[in-house]
């Protein structure tokens, strides 16, 4: 028997992809739609402006939409909401028994809960055992989505020679910013160069996910991280251009044999959201490309090219991630698959 769970946001561009990736998944079904006060009480396809490429699936256009409260008929929630408003609502389902698997900003630097990426940091689900929202309560983030193709490139590299410093360069793609976001007057034939919050994100994520637990917390990675974010009229898919100096001398093919190498515990678990290869590597000149690429392996995949010799630090490359799939909702499902894999889901 599948296992219930709800989408808090679910008339949101996350809200929608959460719904997009959970129509056929083998261990969950999606019994509970949340959402604001504006959608509350209305059938889903009246509440929602869909705008993902496959219609609404036919068993969830009906579904009454409920408010962002405890006492939805459901397990896990899979929350979509706007930072705005996330914070207090997850805690709240938090206190009232529910895993909160969420890919809201509010709480990835709280001491004590995990900013997960399954195949580099699941040993830090044990500061669950810190939490005290409940005895079965519990909140788990997944990164931002610049940040998640970023730290699955840079572990095995970290794991090998260690890292010294970095910079990333970023070409965010327009889902990043939700619906309706960016406007077309200035999304085309520009390059608008500033995302809220995005650069202090990306400058300080990685450091908690690439960090060790120590004695119930977590010890952050220490090297330092510059980022400058750009957002370009691209829909889906993220590029980012990374320039990074290692501890250790290192040779391309060692760099590029790690990274086709690279498995986590979702690999080896099997788990049905995790991509075969996490990273795949392009030889082309020109690889990676959003449209040609952005949904490898399930959209799951990091795909990297043009490594390369750089004058000033070390190495450059360029990497690309789907923002709203790994970067977002298939990453917290995969967070969640993890977790009932290791039993963490009662």
């Amino acid at each position: 028997m599948k296992i219930k769970v709800g989408i808090l946001g679910a008339t949101g561009s996350v809200g929608q992809k959460f719904i997009q990736l959970l129509k056929d998944h083998p261990w969950f079904e999606i019994s509970e739609l949340a959402a604001s006060e504006k959608s509350a009480g209305k059938k889903y396809k009246e509440a929602v402006n869909w705008f993902m490429t496959d219609p609404i699936p036919g068993n969830i256009q009906d579904f009454k939409v409920k408010l962002c409260k405890p006492g939805l008929d459901c397990k896990i929630v899979f929350s979509g909401l706007d930072a705005s408003v996330a914070g207090e609502i997850e805690e709240d389902f938090a206190k009232a028994g529910y895993v909160v698997i969420s890919n809201s900003r509010n709480h990835r630097f709280d001491p004590d809960v995990p900013l997960l990426i399954p195949e580099i940091n699941s040993e830090h689900l044990k500061l669950l055992d810190t939490q005290n929202y409940s005895k079965d309560g519990c909140i788990i983030t997944n990164p931002n989505c610049s940040t998640i193709g970023l730290s699955l490139a840079l572990k095995p590299l970290l794991d090998q020679f260690g890292i010294e410093a970095l910079h990333v360069v970023t070409l965010q793609a327009l889902s990043g910013g939700g619906y309706p976001g960016v406007s077309s007057l200035d999304a085309i034939d520009n390059i608008v160069p500033f995302i809220s919050g995005e650069e202090e994100k990306m400058e300080s994520e990685p450091l908690k996910i690439l960090g060790s637990y120590e004695n119930g917390q977590i010890k952050e990675a220490n090297f330092k991280i510059s980022a400058q974010c750009n957002r370009v009229g691209v829909i889906d898919g993220h590029t980012e251009a990374v320039a990074i100096k290692l501890l250790k001398p290192a040779y391309e093919e060692q760099i590029i044999k790690l990274w086709k190498n690279f498995q986590g515990e979702p690999q080896k678990m099997n788990l049905p959201t995790a991509p075969v290869n996490p990273i795949h590597y392009f030889e082309e000149s020109a690889y990676p490309q959003p449209r040609l690429h952005k949904n490898i392996d399930k959209g799951m995949a990091v795909s990297i090219g043009r490594l390369d010799k750089c004058p000033v630090l070390d190495f450059k490359f360029t990497l690309l991630s789907h923002n709203t799939v790994r970067g977002a909702a298939g990453a917290a499902i995969l967070n969640a698959e993890l977790m009932l894999k290791k039993g963490l889901i009662k």
